[in-house]
């Protein structure tokens, strides 16, 4: 199988993360790697998922309807905690993330070397598919219990629907911020001014302590860690 092409022409990026890029490569990218099998399967999959959990529903009542912009809420805050503190600080038992967001994707993306040079770094910036199965499934199903016991089956439904549909957002817009300027994407108005916010956390003196919600910066300007400079 041909090795995943370059996305654009070369950009300058600086020798120390040129030099990081050539041994996260090397040492942690499988040979049979294909960021195409992987954003496929991140986005067919999840959108098969989306689609059979919206197939359950019937006759949702219009309180019920109520779990969507509920789920969607705490799912930005989720976004937000999750990657302000195991992100970016050592916590017992999470030190993997920890070590994979702050100490690996954060070397091989600064705010001076955002794109992806070719599909085969998307190893550096989706998800692996371990962790989304093992994420959803570890608290997407318990939480799917408690709604349908407590409230209906409805409700749990459109809980998982709104969590797949905000987690593909995500992965969405994150994968946008890191493709060169020039693609058709990276160009989007919304997606422009998003990325500005991203680079800024991916600034060594701020990814600690600004923009943190990858996605809507609510929990940014809920908890006043939001950093509107550019880079």
């Amino acid at each position: 199988m041909a090795a995943d092409p370059p996305i654009s022409t070369p950009v300058r990026i600086p020798e120390a993360v040129a030099r990081y890029r050539d041994d996260y490569r090397a040492a942690w990218i499988p040979p049979g790697y294909r960021g195409g099998a992987h954003a496929l399967f991140t986005f067919g999959v999840g959108s098969a998922v989306l689609l059979a959990c919206l197939a359950q529903l019937q006759d949702v009542r219009p309180m019920e309807w109520l779990a969507v912009p509920l789920s969607l809420l705490y799912a930005n805050l989720a976004e937000y905690f999750g990657h302000r503190f195991p992100m970016h600080r050592p916590f017992r038992g999470l030190g993997l993330v920890y070590r994979r967001h702050a100490g690996q994707h954060h070397r091989f993306f600064t705010h001076e070397a955002m794109p992806v040079e070719s599909a085969r770094d998307f190893r550096a910036l989706l998800f692996p598919p371990v962790l989304v199965v093992f994420f959803f499934g570890l608290f997407g199903v318990p939480v799917w219990f408690a709604l349908e016991w407590l409230l209906s089956a409805n409700v749990a439904w459109l809980f998982i629907a709104s969590g797949l549909a905000y987690f593909l957002n995500y992965e969405l817009l994150h994968t946008a911020y890191h493709l060169p300027p020039e693609h058709w994407l990276a160009r989007h108005a919304l997606v422009r001014r998003l990325r500005g916010l991203h680079q800024a956390h991916h600034d060594p003196r701020l990814m600690a302590h600004h923009n943190f919600n990858i996605t809507y910066p609510l929990g940014d300007w809920l908890f006043r860690t939001r950093h509107r400079s550019r880079v």
